[in-house]
């Protein structure tokens, strides 16, 4: 009896910690702002207009994969975003690439928290309705962290996080006679809708 009730356990135990694993696919909107304007008075001069960055709707999209056991899992996503800052006398215009990499706990039946690290790689960067150019970013590659909630559905999931900088990632003005910049490193908030194949 003593035995059966040792396998029992043992059994019941290895399935609580079986490590589970999920792929799919996600989507939706994003809104915020890049960074501050460094030298905003020098800007000031050059545009009279000029406003520091105020929140615009974007969208992202991509692919993550989900590995637990039990209620603790890992989620390395790869997303592609676009976001857009209105400054006053022009839009800035961001296209990146981010990979966070987020440690999760279902804290209550469908849902869940979750918070780490999200690596940026920006694809392009450039001044919508403007009369300059705007040069690359001092970093192509900068660590910013996300944290929110969610709440699964079956294979349908519902996100909402707040994504944050650790630091400032500077592009400046080509051909301003000021030299100011803009900091391309975003806060924003991310709304997804994903789908487990």
């Amino acid at each position: 009896m003593k035995k059966i009730l040792i396998i029992m356990l043992c059994l019941a135990s290895t399935g609580l910690w079986a490590q589970s694993t999920e792929f799919g696919i996600k989507g939706g909107l994003n809104y915020g702002s890049t960074g501050d304007i460094d030298n905003f008075s020098d800007a000031k001069e050059d545009f009279p207009d000029i406003t520091n960055g105020e929140e615009k709707a974007g969208y992202h999209f991509g692919i993550f994969a989900k590995f637990g056991i039990s209620s603790v899992f890992i989620q390395p996503e790869l997303v592609y975003t676009k976001l857009s800052t209105d400054y006053g006398a022009f839009d800035y215009n961001l296209n990146k690439i981010d990979l966070p990499v987020l440690l999760g706990i279902d804290i209550l039946g469908p849902l869940n928290v979750k918070a780490g690290p999200s690596f940026q790689y920006i694809t392009n960067n450039e001044i919508e309705n403007g009369t300059f150019k705007i040069s690359d970013v001092e970093n192509d590659i900068t660590v910013g962290y996300q944290l929110g909630a969610g709440v699964n559905l079956g294979n349908l999931g519902l996100d909402v996080r707040y994504e944050g900088a650790f630091t400032d990632n500077t592009a400046f003005s080509e051909t301003a006679s000021e030299n100011f910049g803009i900091d391309s490193r975003p806060s924003q908030w991310i709304f997804s809708l994903s789908l487990t194949l």
